[in-house]
């Protein structure tokens, strides 16, 4: 009977304490997507991103009007060349065509990797601020708005943003 009452004091004190410790911990939101999206950093890397992408948009244009008119040139004299010269030509349009397919993906990617390289020191600097906001209101944990169901805690972006100067 002893170690009964001992086990259920026991038992007690662990469920206080883990109630006590849950009650205690403070819990935040942010919406890091709205936080960058509003940093003067991240509005210009956007801008060099849209400048870079319409730079290749135009170059990939460019050669897609040279190729529609090679071919339409081609077309023209078809009847006017052997068969092996329109072979041969045939063979150089399916290369032109597949060197602006890789000239698409190169651009793609390159667009892809320059957006990673400008956004990375952007998306360091917001979680510094994340986290000296975080450690001096005493939160031990933040959460990102966008994968929250229900938000009843602090939404903490006003003050990340003041302390980020925005």
């Amino acid at each position: 009977m002893k170690q009964f009452k001992t086990l259920l004091l026991a038992t007690v004190l662990c469920i206080t304490t883990i109630g006590f410790t849950q009650a205690q911990s403070k819990v935040a939101h942010i919406n890091t997507q709205e936080l960058i999206a509003s940093m003067p950093a991240a509005k210009k890397a956007q801008s060099e991103i849209e400048a870079l992408g319409k730079t290749y948009q135009t170059d990939i244009q460019a050669s897609i009007t040279e190729y529609q008119n090679t071919v339409k040139q081609y077309d023209a004299e078809a009847s006017t060349k052997t068969a092996e010269e329109n072979q041969t030509r045939m063979v150089e349009l399916q290369e032109k065509q597949q060197r602006i397919q890789q000239f698409r993906t190169d651009a793609q990617k390159d667009l892809a990797d320059k957006e990673a390289d400008l956004f990375k020191p952007i998306q360091e600097a917001a979680m510094k601020a994340i986290n000296e906001v975080a450690k001096a209101q005493g939160y031990q944990y933040v959460l990102d708005r966008a994968t929250l169901i229900v938000a009843d805690g602090d939404d903490i972006l006003a003050d990340v943003k003041k302390q980020m100067g925005i």
